[in-house]
């Protein structure tokens, strides 16, 4: 054994001893306790029986909590000393000290601090509440003991284990290398554990004067500098649900307060105020003690959303109020603003969240996301600091963090290999690192700020600056920008699973986010119209009900079955809220008649949709008296209406309820293979497929094969089911030749309508495939009853198109990805994110898909391919069990795509004109009109300050420069530009209610209206 190697196996030896000698015990601590599954505060606990529970004996069951309780008294041996409690409940754990929250037990903090400087004869009351976890298995109460922490001997062992890393990393052949080499030899040859207690201090001590002058030593002038951020990323809900979350965020703040205590020098930083509100509603004290922080510098609320949402599936709407509500809680609760938005855990980020970040004063982007992909990735990504390019051109200074390995430790050997890891060498001097537990949060410890101490300038290591993250774009700046820029998405080459993953949650967050916006619009109307109060508060709460449930392992479907179940259940409750609110406010613009219909668009051009009539109408006039086409299906009765853009008509009811007879020409129909209307003929084979797919008006086939094939694939990623699809799926098919049966349900005159029952596996399909007259769209009306364990269903259309990408759809606009395998990145991107469409076009033709709920397609060479279900089995062993209901449908456009429907049909698919008895106050009403195609309002709103003033948000969806007039339907005293807070910029020229805007492609624009006085 050489030299080097030898003093290796010592050093490690003795580094294995350092809890042994750290701690020495006093007495041991006797717990009473009980378990319950109620929500108590420490102060509740008082009037319950407290029983022994002794070490050995297993407490609680799933989901439950054990409060526990004892008391210590300080003895003479304590005096002068830091006196800690060392517990095993066999979980993690809050700790009360006196009925102060003080600090936690958890994967990384093992003891709690009662006192530095013992006084013999202390009392210290101790309450902790446990949590027994949800394994089905009970937790075993472990012993717990009152010790004394021996400092001098932990500032030894942290001494030697920096020291030796600093070893293990620097040249063997260098100075500093034998230098290191020769003292530790010393301290091997020194060290005497087998002393008692005040002769082994003192030998620790001469040790450490061994170390002394070579941790001392500084770097030259070329050594790089490390930017560190503390930090605890503590996930909302995942492996726990969020009532487990509701008491993490009290151990992880205890812990890293009392850390601040001690540490002066230490910040931390906390980015999700929903975290923050959790902690104010629940823990007084503890949030007062977090305010003074604040104020003192020491915590930094930095982070830019209300909580960190996955920002693929969210709309754009939902990721702008991610940030209002974000910033507004920091500023209203601290005084602070954000500069940054830190989203280390996310799956992939928009290629439109540049704009939507400096739109709401955003500056810098950071994340770590990036470069943790397992082995599924092809092409690693090229850049840690960058200025990233969103679809509108939109530049965001941004630097990509590395993981490390958990937990994330500051010692010598993470600083160095986060420096060497880099993936940019050349012009890059500093690095933004992150330490501290996260996942279920916990944050720094001791040995974390310890280490700190001896890190800012040590010979071998890089240096180090400690603060908040905004101080290292600040020097970014200052030094100059490095000369990199990435384009587009941030695509992140893994987890494509979560995409489909619980269908349900991707469906009810979709109806929420266009039902919250038809509240919204009709609210505002309603106030302007009616003097209807509008709603605010219940607003705000609503939105933040949505905003929580966007969290990066709800939405995606990334968590345990409780999560997933409290989701569904509390989403489907704020769909209720929602739509009865909507509404509810609808009504207020009808008279409640008996007599008329009113029907309320809030798209922003004039449709032409079928609705289903109330119960008990039949038929219904429009304003002039014409009766208005009707079709009888399914028990129903379905009327063809005219709506005027964001706005209202109003329709007679019959007289009596009597159907209106209306001569329609009949331009569709059905039969078991075949479906035609004046612009396509449909050919169906039995299984439900289209085989012959002609456009009458070119007379040119589209199918290139059987399209809406129903294909299923086993779904076993090699790890991470809920998250993953493996890339080489399609080659582990499962065949599909259950029985199916094909009947004719309609044959006009509005609509015909072929409906297709199916066997799949072990599941059942039910579709209804519609055509509308006068339509180049069709639609397919699916439920599924979904009984399938690790597989996944795709439906697949083989189309007649040539083209080399595809267009996917996101928020305010779409992304072009290849639908070939060429480059490494092109092989990665297999599967991506749409919202409501995906299209692949020629110069004057393309082909779209549309959908109501589904995220997931892959596009290769001419076949599009949308994943419909998934059924992974872990972290949810019951994931999408159950029945779905789901439309998706595609559309044939000749022409150029500039120019083409697809938006406008994919949002006529997913926001449905609504009806309300009563014939409404004014006759027709239409609040906006806008004269370009490619412009879309978006949003409209009343302003969040209460002032009255509507807000207009619109954006250009085809990716081309225009110049587009608005026309407001009410009276305009002034018109301002925003930013996408609502904050004044400009203002804007208008005459007449008319307003002139210019669009950059893709271009989001927020527009302030100031109204004249409310009309009599």
């Amino acid at each position: 054994m050489n030299t080097r190697t030898e003093i290796q196996y010592h050093i490690e030896k003795l580094l294995k001893l350092k809890d042994r000698y750290i701690y020495t015990k006093i007495s041991s601590i006797d717990f009473t306790g009980f378990v319950t599954n109620e929500r108590l505060s420490c102060a509740e606990t008082s009037g319950n029986l407290f029983n022994p529970i002794r070490p050995g004996e297993r407490w609680g069951g799933d989901w439950m909590y054990a409060w526990l309780r004892a008391s210590v008294i300080a003895p003479q041996a304590a005096e002068g000393k830091r006196l800690v409690i060392l517990a095993d409940f066999g979980s993690e754990a809050t700790i009360y000290v006196n009925g102060i929250v003080s600090g936690a037990l958890d994967l990384q903090h093992h003891d709690v601090t009662l006192t530095r400087s013992g006084m013999p004869g202390e009392k210290f009351e101790l309450v902790a509440e446990a949590y027994a976890g949800h394994t089905g298995l009970q937790p075993m109460m472990g012993k717990s003991f009152l010790c004394v922490f021996e400092e001098d001997i932990y500032q030894f062992y942290i001494d030697l284990e920096c020291l030796f890393q600093v070893r293990q990393h620097v040249d063997v052949n260098s100075l500093r290398a034998a230098e290191i080499d020769g003292h530790l030899k010393q301290v091997i040859s020194t060290i005497d554990f087998s002393l008692a207690l005040e002769e082994r201090t003192a030998n620790v001590n001469r040790c450490r004067s061994f170390m002394a002058p070579l941790l001392a030593c500084v770097n030259g002038s070329t050594a790089p500098l490390m930017f560190l951020m503390g930090q605890s990323h503590l996930d909302i809900a995942w492996l726990w649900p969020i009532e487990e979350t509701k008491r993490k965020i009290a151990r992880t703040m205890s812990n890293q307060l009392a850390l601040m205590e001690e540490y002066p020098e230490y910040r931390y930083v906390q980015s999700q105020p929903y975290l923050f509100q959790l902690a104010k509603d629940l823990y007084p004290e503890l949030y007062a003690r977090i305010k003074q922080a604040v104020a003192e510098g020491r915590i930094i609320p930095e982070g830019g959303m209300w909580v960190e949402p996955d920002t693929n599936l969210p709309g754009g709407e939902s990721l702008i109020r991610q940030v209002m509500h974000g910033k507004r809680f920091f500023k209203e609760e601290f005084g602070k603003d954000n500069d940054m938005l830190w989203l280390p855990d996310v799956f992939g980020y928009s290629g439109n969240l540049p704009q939507i970040m400096k739109g709401c004063g955003l500056r810098y982007f950071a994340s770590v996301k990036m470069f943790q992909t397992y082995e599924n990735v092809a092409a690693p990504f090229p850049f840690n600091t960058f200025l990233w390019e969103g679809i509108d051109g939109t530049q965001i200074l941004t630097h990509l963090l590395d993981y490390g390995e958990f937990p994330i430790r500051v010692n010598p050997s993470f600083l160095i290999s986060q420096w060497n890891g880099r993936v940019q060498k050349d012009g890059i001097a500093t690095r933004l690192v992150q330490f501290g537990h996260g996942d279920g949060g916990g944050g720094a410890n001791r040995d974390d700020l310890e280490f700190l101490r001896r890190l800012e300038n040590l010979e071998g290591v890089p240096r180090t600056k400690h603060g908040s993250p905004i101080d290292y774009f600040q020097d970014q700046i200052d030094r100059g920008i490095p000369d990199a820029k990435y384009v587009g998405e941030l695509y992140y080459p893994a987890h494509r699973g979560t995409l489909t993953t619980q269908a349900l949650l991707k469906r009810l967050n979709r109806k929420a986010e266009i039902s919250l916006r038809e509240v919204e619009l009709w609210g505002a109307a309603a106030e302007r119209l009616q003097g209807r109060e509008y709603p605010y508060d219940a607003m705000d709460q609503l939105w933040k009900r949505l905003l929580l449930h966007q969290f990066h392992d709800i939405l995606p479907g990334t968590s345990i079955h409780r999560v997933h179940e409290e989701a569904q259940a509390e989403l489907t409750r704020l769909n209720e809220d929602i739509c009865d609110m909507a509404a509810g406010t609808r009504d207020t613009l009808a008279d409640g008649g008996s007599t008329g219909l009113t029907v309320f668009n809030s798209l922003s051009w004039k449709r032409n949709e079928l609705l289903v009539l109330p119960d008990g109408v039949n038929g219904i006039t429009d304003s002039n008296g014409k009766a208005i086409p009707v079709q009888r299906h399914d028990g129903v009765i379905y009327a063809e209406v005219e709506s005027p853009s964001m706005g209202w008509s109003t329709y007679a009811i019959g007289q009596g309820g009597a159907p209106v007879e209306v001569v329609v020409p009949k331009a569709v129909s059905a039969t078991r293979t075949h479906l035609e209307n004046e612009y396509l003929s449909i050919e169906v084979n039995g299984q439900g497929e289209l085989v012959s797919i002609v456009d009458k008006e070119s007379g040119t086939e589209w199918a290139a094969g059987s399209c809406n094939a129903l294909k299923m694939y086993r779904d076993q990623p090699s790890a991470f089911d809920a998250w993953e699809i493996d890339r080489r799926y399609a080659a582990s098919p499962v065949e599909l030749d259950g029985k199916a049966s094909v009947c004719v349900t309609a044959d006009g005159p509005l609509f015909a309508n072929i409906r297709v029952e199916r066997v799949l596996h072990n599941s059942t399909l039910i579709q209804d495939i519609r055509i509308r007259a006068g339509s180049r769209r069709i639609e397919f009306h699916t439920t599924v009853h979904w009984n399938e364990t690790n597989k996944m269903l795709r439906v697949d259309f083989p189309v007649g198109i040539y083209a080399n990408e595809s267009l996917q759809e996101i928020q305010f606009g779409y992304v072009r990805r290849p639908n070939h395998s060429s480059l490494p990145h092109d092989s990665d991107r297999f599967e991506g994110c749409q919202h409501k469409w995906s299209a692949l076009a020629e110069t004057n033709r393309c082909f779209a898909l549309l959908n109501d709920c589904k995220y997931g397609i892959s596009v290769k060479d001419h076949t599009m391919s949308m994943t419909l279900l998934r059924s992974p089995t872990y972290p949810d062993e019951t994931s999408d069990q159950g029945t779905h209901q789901f439309t998706y449908g595609f559309l044939i456009w000749n022409g150029s795509f500039a120019d083409s429907p697809v938006v406008q049909e994919a949002y006529e698919l997913n926001y449905p004109v609504s009806i309300t008895r009563g014939a409404s106050r004014i006759e027709e009403m239409s609040l906006l009109q806008v004269n370009q195609a490619n412009v879309i309002a978006e949003t409209v709103k009343l302003a969040e300050d209460g002032s009255g003033d509507w807000i207009m948000r619109l954006y250009e969806c085809k990716g081309s420069s225009i110049s587009c007039g608005l026309d407001v339907g009410m009276p305009v005293a002034a018109v301002f530009e925003t930013n996408m807070l609502e904050e004044i910029t400009a203002e804007l020229p208008h005459e007449n209610g008319e307003i002139l805007l210019h669009f950059r492609p893709f271009e989001v624009r927020t527009i302030r209206i100031v109204q004249n006085v409310q009309p009599a």
